[in-house]
């Protein structure tokens, strides 16, 4: 058994306007070991991307404890939870956000820029993720000129390009049709494999959630084994 990467205990999270509060998950209890693989189902509106969000440090619960590596997310101040998104987290969603007037490598080298890394080192790294995507023919293509399934495969090449310990996977092969979603699902988990590269999925492909090593349902506020 591994060491765990995410620990969360009691996280809950409530939404509160003029009009009422409400709470999208409660007494939420997770265990991520380091290297395995979670997929996470459950209805639309059930709070999947909002847990998946707080994990990612793109939101803050309302209650509970939420460790992730070393970082304690619900006592990190905000500096450094930009800090963890850059340097311990990579993300894929269900659109790819490619920028348009960006070539791929340009696309995929742009979160190391941001880090600081040098650019020829940023580039040698954009080159080598995309030929392991199968796209090392396509790298001074804009997105424009990609497939939709080329598109996300670009998107997975740039959310490891800082090497990241977590990645966070939003529907991935949502908006692809059948092909390009077996094709997308087959690449994610072998590469992952081979990096040792710990992922939380959240989709409601059941074939996307039958790849991982342990699958949870949050329905009612509540998560599951299934």
């Amino acid at each position: 058994m591994n060491d765990p990467l995410i620990t969360c205990r009691g996280l809950a999270k409530t939404f509160t306007s003029m009009a009422e509060d409400l709470t999208i998950f409660h007494s939420l209890d997770l265990v991520v070991e380091s290297g395995s693989s979670v997929a996470i189902t459950g209805p639309s509106g059930s709070g999947k991307s909002t847990l998946l969000s707080i994990i990612g440090g793109l939101d803050r619960p309302s209650e509970g404890s939420l460790r992730v590596g070393p970082y304690d997310l619900v006592a990190l101040p905000e500096r450094r939870l930009s800090a963890y998104r850059s340097a311990f987290v990579g993300f894929v969603f269900q659109f790819h956000y490619l920028l348009k007037d960006f070539d791929a490598l340009e696309n995929v080298a742009l979160p190391a820029f941001m880090r600081g890394l040098p650019k020829k080192e940023a580039f040698r790294r954009a080159e080598a993720l995309l030929s392991e995507v199968g796209l090392g023919e396509r790298l001074y293509h804009l997105p424009s000129q990609l497939s939709g399934g080329e598109r996300q495969r670009a998107a997975l090449a740039r959310a490891l390009i800082n090497e990241p310990k977590l990645l966070l996977a939003d529907e991935p092969t949502g908006n692809l049709d059948a092909a390009n979603a077996l094709a997308v699902r087959e690449l994610l988990f072998r590469i992952l494999h081979d990096k040792g590269t710990t992922l939380v999925l959240v989709t409601h492909d059941l074939g996307l959630a039958a790849e991982a090593s342990q699958r949870y349902e949050l329905r009612e506020g509540r998560i599951g084994y299934l």
